[in-house]
C-alpha cells in the first residue's frame, strides 16, 4: 500500500467507528417480540448486521422456526421494518458509543503530511438519517465532508456506487483512497472500485473480514494511524 500516496479515507460506521451492536440487538428484539415472534441471541443478530437496515430485519424474521414454513410475508415484513425503524431512531444511542482509540485515529488523519486537511467520509448501509445522527451526536461528524447511508444511492455496498462518488467529490483516483471496514462488504466495495482496504477485525464480522483478505488489518482503532505511517495524537 503506498502511504505516502493515499489521500482519502472513507470509514463504514457499524462495527468500525461505532459500537452499535447492543442498540442494533435491542431494536430487532423489540421488533420481534412487538409482533409475537422470540427474540434472538445477540450473536445471531450481529451476524445480519452490514447490509443494511431492511437486510437485517429480513434475515431476523427469516430465522428458522420464526414464521411458519419460513415464508416472509412483504405486507409484514414492511410493517415490521417500520416499526424497526421507529424504534431504532429512538435508542441508537443507548449505548453506542466511538470504539476506544477512533477519536485519537481521526484526530491524527484528518490532516496530510504536507498540513492540508485530508478528505475523510463516511459510507455505511445504514439508512443516511441515522447514521448522520449518531455521527452528530458522537461528535464525529466535523471530521467527515460527507456522510452518505444505504439509502443515499439506487444501490448499496459492495456496489461501489458510494464510494466512487466520495472519490469524485473529493477528487482523488483510486490508488489514493483507502476504505476502512469491519467486513467483506467494505473490502469488496474498496476492491469494486480499485481503492485500497484496511480491515478491523475488533468489529461485527471478523471472520468474514479474514477471508476477504485486506490490505491491512488492525486489531484496534487506535493502531489506524501507525498502520498508515501517521503519529498517533493523544486526546486530553
Amino acid at each position: 500500500m503506498p502511504l505516502e500516496s493515499l489521500k482519502l479515507i472513507v470509514f463504514d460506521l457499524d462495527g468500525t467507528l461505532i459500537d452499535s451492536r447492543q442498540d442494533l440487538c435491542n431494536s430487532v428484539n423489540a421488533t420481534l417480540l412487538n409482533f409475537g415472534l422470540k427474540p434472538l441471541q445477540d450473536d445471531a443478530i450481529a451476524s445480519y448486521i452490514g447490509d443494511g437496515a431492511a437486510m437485517l430485519i429480513r434475515r431476523a424474521l427469516t430465522m428458522p422456526g420464526e414464521l411458519p414454513g419460513g415464508r416472509l410475508d412483504e405486507g409484514f415484513f414492511d410493517e415490521a421494518f417500520r416499526f424497526f425503524l421507529t424504534y431504532y431512531r429512538a435508542h441508537k444511542l443507548d449505548f453506542t458509543l466511538p470504539y476506544p482509540g477512533v477519536m485519537e485515529s481521526l484526530e491524527a488523519l484528518r490532516t496530510l503530511p504536507d498540513g492540508s486537511p485530508r478528505p475523510m467520509a463516511v459510507l455505511t448501509n445504514k439508512p443516511v438519517g441515522p447514521a448522520v445522527a449518531i455521527c452528530e451526536g458522537l461528535g464525529l461528524s466535523p471530521y467527515f465532508y460527507s456522510i452518505y447511508g444505504g439509502d443515499s444511492f439506487p444501490s448499496k455496498k459492495p456496489d461501489p456506487q458510494g464510494l466512487l462518488a466520495l472519490m469524485a467529490e473529493a477528487g482523488v483516483s483510486a490508488g489514493e483512497t483507502l476504505m476502512v471496514g469491519d467486513s467483506d462488504v467494505d473490502v469488496k466495495t474498496a476492491r469494486n472500485a480499485g481503492a485500497w482496504t484496511l480491515g478491523c477485525s475488533f468489529g461485527l464480522a471478523p471472520d468474514a473480514l479474514h477471508e476477504a483478505a485486506p490490505d491491512i488489518v488492525v486489531d484496534h482503532a487506535g493502531e489506524w494511524a501507525a498502520a498508515l505511517g501517521v503519529q498517533p495524537v493523544s486526546r486530553v
